[in-house]
């Protein structure tokens, strides 16, 4: 029932019936550390949101997540004093995204030098590594982050990050935190595993979640938003209020092999001709002007300036006022 929880390795336990009962009723030999322990909660169940090797540090940690947030969902966003300017650029950006499209790289790079003074404090870094959660400070202002992670699982959304993202996003728009996105997703991660898991349902949790938020919410798009997705991850379609895209983007209902396989499954024993089709969708869809042709993207930025983009985007809606329509309370898809 609490926003968050801190464990310790080792000597913090949680668990609704301990080792000796299990053993009684299931037959199952457990330790306490296996059952309840600090790793089990923050990598496997998620009850915690993430552990620490000693007392100390744990005290140390939660003053610094306290630092980042509100006294009360009433009493705004604390502002801090900062040291970096605003209009920073970091022209080392313009190469983070591989000129491979299947190649990783590190998302955690581009929050950190888009946020002041390099400042990332992560929420439940060690479940569903393949996306991120956590607050840094824009201008002062601290601002929750959620971003697409292409070294693990490629960045695919599953059960277990919708869930994870869908919380942070509701914590945020509880606090009126705003909220930045980063988006690199290829797609929901498929599978019987993740379809028998209800991956329909875990996914509408973050669609929802995101509909629902009144907080600003900026969107950068570095590379891949594919089909549902992409939808999900803040865009134009659920509200954002700001949606920018790198000239990497490619925003698309999949990727062009996939496409071109459907699209033209009539040719598909001629591989010069599929070829030449998927070129001609890559040309077409794998850039973000289409979209912004249409109005799904605000701007094409050039990567170097995000963190100016992105601070001048917060700064026009630090006002921002908008009330959804009066309801007993929400029906979220649990």
């Amino acid at each position: 029932m609490t926003d968050f929880i801190l464990m310790v390795k080792d000597t913090s336990y949680m668990f609704v019936t301990g080792p000796e009962v299990v053993k009684t009723v299931t037959n199952e030999v457990v330790t306490a550390e296996e059952l309840g322990g600090a790793l089990t909660h923050t990598r496997r169940s998620s009850v915690a949101d993430a552990a620490f090797e000693n007392d100390v540090e744990a005290i140390a940690e939660a003053r610094r997540l306290i630092d980042f947030l509100p006294l009360s969902n009433r009493s705004g966003v604390p502002l801090r004093p900062f040291f970096d300017d605003p209009a920073r650029v970091e022209p080392s950006l313009d190469t983070l995204v591989p000129e491979n499209a299947n190649t990783p790289y590190d998302m955690k790079e581009l929050i950190l030098k888009v946020a002041d003074e390099g400042d990332l404090y992560e929420i439940q870094k060690d479940f569903a590594p393949n996306i991120v959660t956590g607050f840094i400070r824009l201008e002062g202002s601290t601002t929750g982050v959620v971003a697409n992670q292409p070294m693990h699982l490629a960045g695919c959304l599953d059960i277990d990050a919708s869930r994870k993202a869908a919380r942070f996003v509701r914590f945020c728009d509880a606090f009126s935190i705003p909220i930045l996105t980063l988006v690199d997703v290829p797609g929901f991660l498929p599978g019987t595993a993740q379809e028998y898991g209800g991956i329909i349902k875990h996914g509408a949790k973050l669609l929802f979640a995101y509909a629902e938020a009144t907080v600003p919410k900026v969107t950068v798009i570095t590379r891949k938003a594919y089909g549902g997705a992409y939808d999900v991850m803040a865009s134009k379609h659920l509200r954002g209020d700001v949606n920018y895209a790198w000239p990497t983007a490619e925003i698309a209902v999949m990727g062009a092999k996939g496409a071109v396989e459907i699209l033209y499954r009539a040719e598909k024993d001629d591989p010069d001709r599929i070829a030449q089709r998927s070129q001609d969708y890559e040309s077409r869809f794998a850039n973000p002007f289409v979209a912004a042709e249409r109005g799904f993207i605000d701007e094409v930025i050039q990567p170097h300036s995000t963190r100016r983009r992105v601070a001048r985007a917060f700064a026009m809606l630090r006002h921002k006022k908008l009330e959804n329509p009066w309801k007993k309370h929400d029906n979220i898809p649990l």
